[in-house]
């Protein structure tokens, strides 16, 4: 089978989830990345050459063509060239603006949703609430159930709707966590969603306890710079450190020192939510304790007081207690993460998350 996968970007370092699609996938992939007339396949480059797109421009003001055809022209030709069976667009809004294409392809035609996408009221206003994505879709995935409602709300078909939620790499279960070390590690984008201040203002009240406990924060983001100054005005410059980008063997090796991990998600003003974190499932199918909030996708795989503990968002004072817990109790926290292996490699392996892919795709 040929299997066309879309994505707006060139695999951020954030979406590991679109690489496990690339590389566990069956069939002969063909990699669509970019947007417009930037739109590439992967190692063969631009669709069209210089003197094509000349063509095209002239076709299109002569014949008064549409805008999108300068590019949906194109790929239209790709995608027949590589005789595509079946098409894979991350992101809704991706495939609402490939819609110019999809409307004219009679394969299969998958939507997976992610996050942002599902939640935003700007985003979901501004490609029209999805209709046209619903119409063509044949299979819509969503990644929590949070999300499978929203989806359904705003006229999502039920019928085509699937529950698939991610699932981590298996080099994270070979992690054996020391719980050695009194440190707790976090990472992710730093954005509005996943609120990293939060995480470091519970910490610092864990300091006055465990004055020598330690936390990690990898990721990049707009509130990177915001979070460093407030490390910096809290003092605790020695016990915070920003790990920039690191990658996943260089994660392993942090959650297999660590004692927990950290992430205080919230749902921004403009609406923006998680889907289903990767990393947190990760962390657990490494066998450490989650301690995370009430939010989106996370009370899906984090079973509260068994592999995890969840407190409401903002709530930064009983997220404190949870991470003073843990280090309190380290056989509690270890007894967690214990439970944390057996339920994400049970509930949600990336073997089911590929084989439902799998099947939407056929």
């Amino acid at each position: 089978m040929n299997i066309a996968i879309f994505t707006p970007s060139q695999n951020p370092y954030s979406e590991t989830f679109i690489q496990a699609h690339k590389k566990y996938l069956l069939g002969n992939i063909y990699y669509y990345y970019g947007t417009g007339q930037n739109i590439k396949l992967e190692q063969k480059g631009n669709l069209i050459q210089s003197f094509r797109k000349l063509i095209l421009r002239f076709q299109k003001k002569v014949f008064k063509k549409p805008n999108h055809y300068l590019w949906s022209k194109p790929l239209l030709t790709s995608l027949k060239k590589q005789s595509i069976d079946s098409v894979l667009i991350e992101y809704g809004t991706h495939a609402y603006h490939l819609l110019p294409v999809l409307n004219k392809l009679k394969t299969p035609i998958v939507v997976h949703f992610h996050g942002y996408d599902a939640s935003m009221v700007d985003v979901i206003k501004k490609c029209n609430y999805y209709k046209d994505v619903f119409k063509i879709a044949t299979t819509v995935i969503a990644v929590s159930r949070v999300m499978e409602k929203k989806l359904l709300d705003i006229g999502c078909p039920k019928e085509r709707l699937v529950y698939n939620v991610y699932g981590p790499q298996p080099e994270f279960y070979d992690v054996k966590p020391s719980f050695k070390k009194n440190q707790f590690i976090g990472i992710g984008r730093f954005t509005d969603k996943k609120a990293p201040y939060y995480t470091i203002i519970a910490f610092k009240n864990v300091l006055e306890k465990h004055p020598d406990a330690k936390l990690l924060l990898a990721g990049k983001g707009v509130l990177l710079n915001t979070c460093q100054n407030l490390v910096k005005a809290f003092g605790i410059e020695n016990n915070v450190t920003f790990l920039g980008v690191i990658t996943p063997k260089q994660y392993r090796q942090y959650l297999s020192e660590s004692l927990a991990f950290v992430q205080h998600s919230i749902t921004a003003i403009d609406g923006d939510m998680e889907g289903t974190p990767l990393a947190i499932l990760e962390a657990s199918a490494a066998g450490l304790p989650i301690i995370s909030t009430i939010h989106a996708g996370i009370p899906d795989v984090i079973k509260h007081s068994k592999t995890g503990l969840l407190s409401n968002e903002h709530d930064v004072e009983t997220m404190s207690k949870y991470m003073t817990k843990c280090l309190d109790d380290k056989t509690f926290a270890m007894q967690l993460g214990r439970n944390g292996k057996i339920h994400i490699a049970k509930h949600f392996s990336l073997e089911r998350h590929i084989n439902t892919l799998q099947q939407t795709l056929s």
